[in-house]
């Protein structure tokens, strides 16, 4: 094949509606991008030249660029999660540097940025709406952010960090990818698999056999333990063999620390670069670079809200943990005044059965995905009126096991799509949950009509497989997970607004995105949702009532050590981010010792290495952003509470908060700053309140 046929057969220069998994190969990779950048960049200079200080004769163009580079662009870093391989990886590695390298120009174009300042001081300045002004506010903000005040030396030192920022950041996440994979346990004795429920039996042994043990069977194994979550945790939770929990247990919080794949040179390196680049923008700390553009005001307003959390879990966690060695020595265990780290996760889940008497494992057969999906498009047309239907063999997938829905309003009309892949699949597919954009909602013009492009969004999750026939069934846990994944997915799909730049998620703060995806997993534990979808996937049978009980009464448990351990990782990484000066005299790893002092109820061991694998704040954009989880759950709690305010059981009532809901929080998307969004729906600021009460802890 020349390299020309390559090249104008190539499926990732589409640019524009679905992608074409069935035909895209790693090798379109390179001559892709060598074409689409080199054209992007002629674009680029014309739109340079050609520049006028309005809304058509600036932003239309640009958003045009960028959504080419976006669509194929998009397509590698979406496959890069689901279907990674050798070949991808290096096509990636090769094409990433050009990427970088031309957003850097864009978001650096003097011209560019004149006009937008040009823009905003005109007298067309009012003509424009809401949405169309935070566009440019964010264009103008996101350049000088980008550098683009910078000149000579200053601008081509910080093209030099951003590009070495991002290389390192794609080695951090390789190493602990690969230090996961690497490190398998393997068993074959049946006393070493004493404890572990069927669901993990099924896995080890399908593991094994994907390790080449091709008799492995789940009665008389051999079994793999892996360190991938589905493996990893429900040994930790159910393992009997307190000496293989421990190995477990040191091996996950080692990864990526040690030998060839060792990412503590990448820590240190990554904090060094950024605080330069802070420098470089005038600013004194990286935090204060990345709270810029966040809702959070400052870093002290960061700081107060999780203080005023970590005061309200401390004390609660530390009474978790007593109760827990009380109830260990209760048992006859030997360990009972001495719980070590790969204790916990064991009695707590013994704790929980006796406490709620049932374990994660006995709902897994009232929760198949099918039903799960049923229950989830219910709730989304009760509250928001949409309905959802598979729209399967209408869109090319990566993955047999892929789906495909739409989503469509009252009147029938389709209004967006989704893909969801829900599956785990260690060898190519990153762990984890997430949601990204496929395609954005935008107005276009084609051939002098005027149409609205409808967003599709993936979903995509780890759940254990349909194995031996049965369909796939879900812990509680990862039905939350769906849940929440479908609340980003909404988010973008039932987004209002016609500009792609704010339309979703799009241009919405990065504290604030978390916000429609944990509302989303209040709906779980609701009555009238939970019977919707929990029925055994063999009987039919509802959930038994008194398992909804304790669900309830479970949904608290520990919430004084989980709430803490967030707390923990946000404070961390606000400090590393914050205080922290690189090459001063304490390591990263000391600054962890310190802050764990106040923030964990047992210290990490010495040997701890988890900030080598502290993927969100490392390898993701979580940098001095990781509170926003817990900023946005004030939000989400909050939200929901305006649900139970009204009742839940009252159907009237929560259609009307549904629509003003939609109307607000999911249909603004961008256009509005997300303090102004949240005040439209709750009438008031966000309190922590309703966050304390579903956690059942009270105000410190």
């Amino acid at each position: 094949m020349s390299v020309n046929a390559t090249i104008t057969d190539n499926p990732l220069l589409k640019g524009t509606g679905l992608p074409d998994f069935a035909s895209i190969k790693p090798e379109h990779v390179v001559p892709g991008f060598n074409k689409l950048l080199a054209e992007l960049e002629q674009e680029l200079t014309k739109i340079e030249a050609n520049v006028q200080p309005t809304w058509d004769g600036l932003v239309e163009p640009l958003e045009k660029l960028t959504e080419r580079l976006n669509w194929s662009w998009g397509v590698v870093n979406h496959l890069m999660g689901v279907k990674n391989s050798p070949q991808l990886r290096e096509a990636h590695e090769t094409v990433q540097p050009q990427v970088v390298q031309f957003s850097n120009k864009l978001s650096q174009s003097q011209p560019i940025y004149n006009a937008f300042k040009a823009l905003r001081a005109s007298d067309t300045w009012d003509t424009l709406d809401s949405a169309q002004k935070r566009i440019v506010e964010a264009a103008i903000r996101d350049a000088e952010l980008s550098g683009v005040g910078l000149q000579g030396e200053a601008r081509e030192r910080f093209n030099a960090i951003q590009m070495e920022l991002a290389e390192v950041s794609t080695k951090f996440s390789n190493n602990v990818l690969d230090a996961t994979k690497a490190f398998s346990l393997k068993l074959t004795k049946k006393e070493e698999v004493d404890g572990l429920p069927p669901s993990l039996l099924s896995l080890a042994a399908q593991a094994a056999r994907d390790a080449g043990e091709e008799n492995a069977t789940p009665e008389n194994g051999p079994w793999c333990i892996t360190l991938d979550l589905p493996s990893y945790y429900p040994f930790m939770q159910y393992s009997t063999r307190r000496d293989l929990r421990e190995v477990l247990y040191k091996a996950y919080i080692s990864r990526a620390s040690s030998g060839n794949l060792d990412n503590n040179p990448l820590i240190e390196r990554v904090l060094e670069l950024r605080q330069e680049l802070a420098k470089l923008l005038g600013y004194k700390t990286y935090a204060e670079v990345s709270l810029a553009s966040k809702m959070a005001p400052s870093v002290e307003a960061v700081e107060k809200l999780l203080e005023e959390l970590r005061r309200a879990s401390y004390d609660a966690a530390l009474k978790e943990l007593a109760e827990l060695k009380a109830f260990a020595a209760n048992k006859g265990a030997a360990e009972a005044n001495d719980l070590r780290h790969w204790d916990i996760p064991f009695w707590a889940e013994r704790q929980r059965e006796e406490k709620f008497a049932f374990t994660a494992e006995e709902l897994r057969p009232y929760f198949p995905l099918p039903q799960v999906l049923d229950g989830l498009f219910g709730l989304v047309k009760r509250l928001f009126g949409v309905t959802v239907t598979p729209a399967d063999g209408q869109a090319p997938v990566w993955h047999e096991d892929v789906r495909y829905f739409q989503i469509a309003d009252e009147t029938g009309s389709a209004i967006a799509y989704f893909y969801l892949d829900p599956y785990s699949r260690p060898a190519e597919k990153r762990g984890g949950a997430w949601m990204d954009i496929c395609i954005n909602r935008g107005k276009l013009t084609e051939n002098g009509v005027k149409k609205t492009r409808l967003p599709v969004a993936y979903l995509v999750c780890n759940q254990t497989p349909p194995v031996d026939g049965k369909p796939s069934l879900m812990t509680f846990a990862e039905v939350e997970t769906l849940f929440h994944e479908f609340g980003h997915g909404l988010h973008h799909m039932l987004t209002k607004v016609d500009y792609s730049s704010a339309a979703g998620i799009n241009n919405v703060e990065w504290d604030a995105v978390e916000l429609p995806s944990q509302f989303m997993e209040n709906w779980c534990y609701d009555r009238a949702t939970l019977f919707g979808m929990a029925k055994h996937y063999e009987t039919g049978e509802p959930l038994p009532e008194h398992y909804y009980q304790k669900l309830l009464a479970a949904k608290n448990y520990m919430s004084g050590s989980t709430t803490l351990r967030q707390v923990h990782f946000s404070v961390l990484d606000l400090e590393l981010h914050y205080r922290y000066r690189p090459g001063g005299n304490e390591t990263p790893k000391d600054v962890r010792d310190r802050i764990a002092k106040t923030t964990t109820v047992i210290p990490p061991l010495p040997e701890d290495s988890f900030l080598c694998a502290f993927g969100h704040i490392f390898a993701g954009g979580y940098a001095a952003g990781y509170y926003s989880y817990k900023w946005a759950e004030v939000l989400s709690a909050d939200a929901f509470a305006a649900f139970e305010e009204v009742g839940l059981e009252d159907e009237q009532a929560v259609k009307a908060t549904g629509k003003r809901y939609r109307d607000t929080v999911l249909a603004l998307g961008g256009s509005k700053h997300p303090m102004e969004v949240f005040k439209t729906f709750r009438g008031r600021e966000p309190s922590t309140e309703p966050l304390l009460r579903h956690n059942g802890l009270v105000a410190a």
